[in-house]
């Protein structure tokens, strides 16, 4: 192929666009297939660079872009913030540009282009892990999540959870780009994908599946849109009382749906005990305002049954960057002013809960926290039946966010085995079952509106929950070793060269 055009503009717009193309896999869930070939343009780019140099930075223009159009539905949150976090986060694609240059520049022997495919997945499952962390904004956008309607993947998920589909996603694309640009490489690229497919196969024959234990009948209650906090709690105890008569074993508001401290208001408790005892279900509300009991405001899921509060109760620990909390708020307390970041931080939890009623064991998730495959696997590895989620995404109803966030639910059920519940203020509700498949109809973002499902429930452990991030740990080790055979290559050509110049004649003296 022919080496970058020369324009500093073309170089620097191309990497971007290019790095933007992923996240069009992940609106529409009919485009699942656009993510096995969407990194190739990019990686085309980065094996034609000019030098290792220019293909790391292309690497972070292409980071930069994706993650501007992953989380663009931020803007009129954060406004020119935004370019400013996807630039820093973009850097993590730095050292993968370099990293394809290396392995897929030129024409690629069989021994480069095996080691490409499981290096390039690697070098990109290390940038998708660093972002991960709750801190720099979370996992949310991974490039497997875009499979979450696709059966085998989700198999894979139960396997080695999210990050295996990442890494079969990326080294798909890393063999088509290989197919296209090298023609001696194609007979590896062809045997290399046919393996692959091979292999999946496999998992799908013999990945444990869970086994089948009953049902529960679980109520969805989604308020909608409301004017105020008492408007919100009416809404909710009036839709909750459609549910008399319909036998649910559990109902599940929104996020934020009481906008009161209920230890502080009785009266607000009560018509909660009274609406379980309508039902017959306990509710689980959940509590977004200051405590009595400890100082600042909480995020809280809270189990209310017919006598009131059943002191199960589970508080937020990971929190959404500027949405719930400004990190370094002295130094980027700015942010405020340009965008809707909080004005004041939320204070976090510190433990997970497996709440308990009627022989019903859940484990309760709040908003950005299904968004994290080691929180749901917890919740199961002690214990729990069914995942239950509560969000709210209505500040962003009229983007991708709602289907987005919903879709989540799919990933963590088939990785943990158990059913989820995904339960939303304003939309998307879904349900899930323990494969991932989905139950029900979602209920969509202009819905006020309860439905009951009947959720399977399932025993059994997936090797995901058994064996935990075995990908990531294989992934870091790959690159720790591909980082010691270069060191020793490197030391081993100084050395040459060293020998070479000691034995070189005398340059003759006149």
């Amino acid at each position: 192929m022919r080496p970058w055009p020369a324009p500093r503009w073309v170089r620097m717009t191309l990497p971007l666009v290019a790095g933007a193309v992923p996240a069009l896999a992940f609106p529409e869930p009919s485009l699942w297939w656009l993510a096995y070939v969407a990194l190739v343009p990019w990686l085309l780019l980065l094996r034609t660079a000019p030098s290792g140099r220019a293909a790391a930075f292309a690497g972070w223009l292409g980071g930069t872009g994706f993650m501007l159009a992953m989380h663009h539905w931020l803007m009129p949150s954060l406004h020119v913030f935004i370019v400013l976090l996807a630039a820093l986060l973009g850097l993590l694609w730095l050292p993968w540009g370099w990293l394809v240059h290396r392995l897929l520049a030129g024409t690629p022997g069989s021994g480069r282009l095996a080691a490409a495919v499981v290096l390039v997945p690697s070098g990109w499952l290390l940038a998708e892990l660093v972002r991960s962390w709750e801190y720099l904004g979370g996992p949310w956008g991974l490039l497997g999540a875009s499979q979450w309607e696709v059966p085998p993947a989700l198999r894979l998920a139960s396997v080695g959870g999210v990050w295996l589909v990442s890494f079969l996603v990326v080294a798909v694309n890393t063999m088509v780009a290989a197919l296209l640009a090298t023609p001696r490489a194609r007979v590896g690229a062809v045997v290399a994908l046919v393996s692959v497919a091979l292999v999946t196969s496999a998992v799908w024959l013999w990945a444990p599946r869970p086994e089948p234990a009953g049902h529960t009948r679980i109520a969805v209650v989604q308020i909608g849109e409301t004017p105020s906090r008492q408007a919100r709690f009416e809404r909710g105890e009036e839709l909750t009382r459609q549910l008399a008569g319909r036998d649910p074993d559990l109902v599940v508001w929104g996020e934020s749906s009481v906008g009161y401290d209920l230890g502080s208001h009785p009266a607000l408790e009560r018509r909660l005990a009274a609406l379980s005892r309508s039902t017959g279900a306990p509710l689980l509300v959940n509590v977004d305002s200051r405590r009595g009991d400890r100082p600042g405001i909480f995020k809280s899921s809270v189990l209310v049954d017919e006598k009131g509060l059943t002191g199960q109760r589970y508080d937020k620990m990971r929190l959404v960057p500027f949405g719930e909390y400004v990190p370094a708020r002295s130094l980027l307390g700015w942010a405020t002013s340009v965008g809707r970041a909080a004005n004041e931080d939320r204070h976090r939890g510190d433990t997970p809960v497996v709440m308990r009623k009627n022989g019903l064991r859940f484990g309760p998730l709040i908003c950005f926290e299904t968004a994290f495959p080691d929180m749901s696997r917890h919740l199961v590895a002690d214990g729990a039946q069914v995942l239950t989620a509560q969000s709210s995404t209505s500040t962003f109803q009229d983007s991708w966010a709602p289907e987005q966030h919903a879709s989540l639910a799919a990933l963590r059920a088939a990785e943990s085995g158990r059913p989820m519940v995904h339960s939303t203020l304003t939309g998307v509700s879904v349900f899930h079952g323990p494969e991932g498949e989905r139950l029900g109809s979602p209920m969509g973002t202009d819905t006020s509106a309860v439905q009951v499902v009947e959720v399977p429930l399932a025993t059994g452990t997936t090797l995901y929950v058994r064996w935990g991030d075995w990908t990531v740990w294989l992934v870091l080790s790959s690159l720790a070793a591909y980082g010691v055979v270069e060191g020793v290559r490197a030391a081993r050509g100084r050395r040459s060269q060293g020998r070479a110049e000691l034995s070189a004649p005398a340059p003759a003296h006149r």
